[in-house]
């Protein structure tokens, strides 16, 4: 078996839907028999402060960076503040990550098998290189994101910048210097090979959920009589609430929807336009949502079986470059999801495959109303939806077979 440094901007007890999946995977990995040490930051992002296996950090060097145990494994954590304290410096903690990474993982940790290394961040990919060349091992890169193209989709950076062209050298450079690439999607694979990265290293291996911590469970459960919730029609987001979600759209239905009186909206996360959204319903004056900071990783199956349609809204062209793991939840729940986002994306086409739900265009507010009251109007049909997506889900996503196709992975890396 191996020896498998996990090198990772978030992990437990942050709670994230990364830091949970690496999590999980670094658990099964484990219980498959590799040796696991991992290095990521200290809790900075949605902390989950009651994380099952998680046990306290440790202090060293005078806070420069914590120890801590989770499920048997080592965890390293550089210093790192959190979130509500670093939107104005973000890129002095990814300097100080990457400075520390590369520190401390050569004077704590011994040589290892495999470096496997997530993004985002791109820059992740350099150090997981250079941690690879460091401790002897072959480095295996995971493509949760495509960047540069997504900041492109964004609109944060157009092509004809040099800031562009110096993230699309380091991408290639990344992808051209990692033994193996794990994309999430077939459609993620397609631009790694275009960018003439020979396709017998890309192997794609989608995220996964826990079918079995996550499953379709009552509508009266105690978070929806908490929040008077068990009789209404209740619109669910649930995620990051950040610049790739189109809020806007979402805060106009809700507008639109006001008078009705059974259609309520939940927003249940954080993330950098948390505070903007908060503000815009308070000028609506709206009485027809519920807004939640993240729960604790106990509540979310509450979260999810609170929900009758669950939202997963992208702005135009940002579909292409990225994969909300909420979309494996959502179907895990057996909850009916509406996507909108692009049409020639690998989230649509799941949805179509699964029979799972409904799609609309992204950033139109008509056809996101209409399907919300055409859903509302359908109840036992949408009900139906959401089994078809827990059925695909527990057949192709679920956390036992993604993580056996990882574990495949490193034996074959390993022994050859």
């Amino acid at each position: 078996m191996a020896r498998i440094l996990l090198h990772t901007l978030v992990f437990a007890p942050d709670g994230v839907s990364t830091s949970q999946l690496l999590s999980e995977l670094a658990q099964d990995l484990r219980t498959a028999g590799h040796e696991i040490v991992v290095l990521t930051t200290q809790p900075h992002y949605n902390r989950d402060l009651d994380a099952e296996g998680r046990q306290p950090l440790e202090r060293h060097w005078f806070g420069l960076y914590y120890t801590s145990q989770y499920h048997g494994m080592r965890v390293i954590h550089t210093r790192m503040r959190r979130k509500g304290e670093r939107v104005s410096g973000r890129f002095s903690d990814y300097l100080w990550f990457h400075t520390l990474s590369l520190l401390l993982g050569l004077l704590l940790i011994g040589r290892q098998d495999i470096v496997l290394a997530p993004s985002p961040p791109l820059t992740i990919g350099v150090l997981g290189w250079m941690l690879a060349r460091l401790k002897g091992a072959q480095f295996v890169y995971n493509v949760q994101e495509i960047y540069p193209a997504l900041m492109v989709q964004m609109g944060m950076i157009t092509e004809d910048t040099r800031l562009y062209q110096v993230l699309k050298w380091l991408e290639r450079f990344v992808y051209r210097r990692a033994n193996i690439i794990v994309p999430i999607s077939d459609m993620f694979k397609a631009h790694i090979v275009a960018e003439e990265i020979a396709p017998e290293k890309v192997v794609t291996i989608p995220n996964f959920v826990d079918t079995d911590f996550i499953r379709p469970e009552a509508k009266d459960n105690p978070l929806a009589r908490e929040l008077k919730l068990v009789d209404k029609f209740v619109v669910l987001y649930a995620g990051n609430i950040g610049m790739t979600q189109s809020f806007d759209m979402i805060v106009e239905v809700m507008r639109r929807l006001a008078s009705h009186p059974h259609i309520h909206f939940l927003i249940v996360g954080d993330g950098a336009r948390r505070a903007y959204v908060e503000e815009v319903i308070r000028e609506l004056g709206a009485t027809n949502v519920t807004m939640l900071p993240y729960q604790r990783r106990q509540v979310v199956p509450n979260i999810y079986a609170t929900g009758d349609l669950h939202l997963v809204p992208l702005m135009a062209g940002t579909a292409r470059t990225t994969i909300p793991s909420k979309i494996y939840t959502i179907m895990a729940s057996g909850r009916p999801a509406l996507v909108s986002v692009d049409h020639d994306s690998e989230l649509v086409a799941l949805v179509e495959t699964a029979s799972c739900g409904l799609w609309t265009p992204p950033d139109a507010a008509d056809a996101l109303e209409m399907a919300v009251l055409q859903a509302y109007a359908n109840q036992e049909q949408f009900q139906a939806y959401g089994m078809n997506g827990r059925r695909y889900i527990e057949e192709h996503y679920s956390r036992s077979a993604v993580s056996a196709r990882y574990h495949a992975l490193m034996r074959q890396l390993t022994e050859s």
